[in-house]
C-alpha cells in the first residue's frame, strides 16, 4: 500500500511534463543546475529524478544510447571502476510521436558507488541508478531521465545524516512507490507541450 500521490508535474516553464509522486521536491534553484537540467529530490529518503536536455549524439546508436549515457555518467561520477550494467531496454511513450510513429525510450539500469559533492572516495554510497534517453531527432535532442535508489548508505556520505546509515529502508515499508515505479512512471506519461522550448530545431 503506498501513500504517495502522483500529480503531472512542469518541466522547463511547462513545456515539457510528466508525472511522479509530489514528495520529490524541486531543488533546481537551491543547487544551481544549468539551465538545461531539472533535479527533484525526496530528502527523507535520498531519491532523486532528474530531467536533461541534450545536444543529439547522432554517433550513439538507438540501441546502445541508454547503455552509453549510463557509462559516461559513470565516468562523470568517477563511479567507473564500481560501476555494474544490470540490464537495459526500451518503453514505448504512445504520448510522443515522430514521423507518425511513437517515440521509443531506451532504458538502461545499473549499480554505481557514488560520492556527494567533493567527499571523494571512502563515503561512497551504492546507488542503483535507472537512466532513460528519449531521442527526439526532429529537434536534435536527447533527454536523459535519471532516477536513483539508495541501496548502502555510507555512515561518512553527508546522507547519512537526514536517512541515516546502513542499507536503505524500502520503498514499501515507508509507503512510497519504489524508485523503479517512478522512473516508469516519469518515463511513460512524458510529454512535449510546447516545441518551441527546442528553438530553431523545432517541429513536432
Amino acid at each position: 500500500m503506498t501513500n504517495d500521490v502522483c500529480i503531472e508535474r512542469p518541466l522547463f516553464g511547462g513545456a515539457i511534463s510528466c508525472s511522479f509522486p509530489t514528495r520529490f521536491q524541486d531543488v533546481s534553484n537551491i543547487r544551481q543546475v544549468p539551465d538545461h537540467q531539472e533535479v527533484f529530490v525526496d530528502p527523507l529518503r535520498d531519491e532523486s529524478l532528474i530531467f536533461e536536455l541534450l545536444d543529439l549524439k547522432n554517433e550513439v546508436a538507438d540501441h546502445e544510447s541508454a547503455t552509453w549515457f549510463l557509462r559516461d555518467l559513470a565516468v562523470e561520477q568517477d563511479a567507473t571502476d564500481n560501476m555494474v550494467l544490470e540490464h537495459s531496454g526500451t518503453m514505448e511513450l504512445t504520448g510522443l510521436q515522430y514521423e507518425n510513429a511513437p517515440v521509443p525510450a531506451m532504458t538502461a539500469v545499473g549499480q554505481l558507488a557514488i560520492s556527494k559533492g567533493r567527499q571523494g572516495r571512502g563515503a561512497e554510497n551504492i546507488v542503483r541508478t535507472y537512466l532513460a534517453n528519449i531521442r527526439l531527432k526532429n529537434v536534435l535532442t536527447d533527454v536523459l531521465i535519471t532516477a536513483y535508489e539508495p541501496l548502502l548508505i555510507n555512515p561518512l556520505s553527508e546522507s547519512a545524516r537526514s536517512v541515516g546509515a546502513g542499507i536503505a529502508v524500502p520503498a514499501e515499508q515507508s509507503g512510497c512507490l519504489p524508485v523503479q515505479e517512478v522512473f516508469r512512471l516519469a518515463v511513460t506519461s512524458f510529454k512535449v507541450n510546447d516545441w518551441n522550448l527546442f528553438g530553431g530545431n523545432a517541429g513536432a
